[in-house]
């Protein structure tokens, strides 16, 4: 196993420490005052800096991103499967701004013939759409193991019933429209940020109420 094709996705603050040019110590205080994201080991305390995390803070202090994150630094790509023109473009304006290299598909087939070329991080499927429908489209992508690692936004004018079938057969969130913008932005952060996903995920552990537990006298 060469190069970078199976790089971890996480950094030790050693690692992060020479690709920065600092001292150890120096991205350690950077932790511990909330400029760069980690998550400690569970039982040992060392920290660990994702990689996304880590490219954010070089690309915001201008410092060079280093070649072997080249791949982990490049714009992710977002494929927008919808057939009405006007929304096809509201929402790659709205994922253009969060930085993303957008293409849009306007039917099913078109859909499937640029998943094989474009292998996007973030599939945003309308299921309402010619030729092959949303479902369809669901249905090919989860079937293939190349394309396991896309994240699936199904963003539709359907009954709640079928974003919850979308969601049983395998997609990862699901919005009805009309939608906020925020809403959208925010499902698309949870999907494709390392650092978003864990504040959700701590947020929904948060929210849980607390397991009863039974003390023997």
């Amino acid at each position: 196993m060469g190069g970078h094709e199976n790089m971890k996705r996480s950094l030790t603050t050693g690692e992060v420490a020479r690709l920065c040019g600092v001292n150890h110590r120096t991205v350690l205080r950077w932790i511990k005052a909330g400029y760069i994201e980690a998550f400690q080991l569970p039982g040992r305390g060392d920290n660990r800096v994702p990689i996304d995390d880590c490219v954010r803070f070089l690309r915001e202090h201008d410092i060079p991103v280093p070649e072997e994150l080249a791949e982990a630094a490049r714009p992710k790509r977002a494929l927008v499967v919808e057939d009405d023109k006007a929304m096809a473009a509201y929402l790659q304006r709205l994922l253009d701004r969060e930085g993303f290299m957008v293409d849009i598909a306007y039917d099913g087939f078109q859909a499937g013939a640029t998943l094989g070329t474009m292998r996007p991080d973030l599939l945003v499927l309308d299921l309402r759409i010619p030729r092959l429908d949303g479902f369809e489209v669901l249905k090919f992508v989860k079937q293939n193991p190349d394309f396991n690692a896309i994240k699936i936004l199904v963003v539709s004018a359907v009954p709640r019933e079928d974003l919850d079938k979308a969601l049983a057969a395998g997609a990862h969130a699901a919005i009805a429209k009309p939608f906020a913008p925020a809403e959208f932005i925010e499902q698309v952060g949870i999907l494709t940020s390392a650092r978003q996903r864990r504040r959700h995920q701590a947020a929904a552990i948060s929210r849980r109420p607390p397991s009863s537990s039974k003390t023997e006298d």
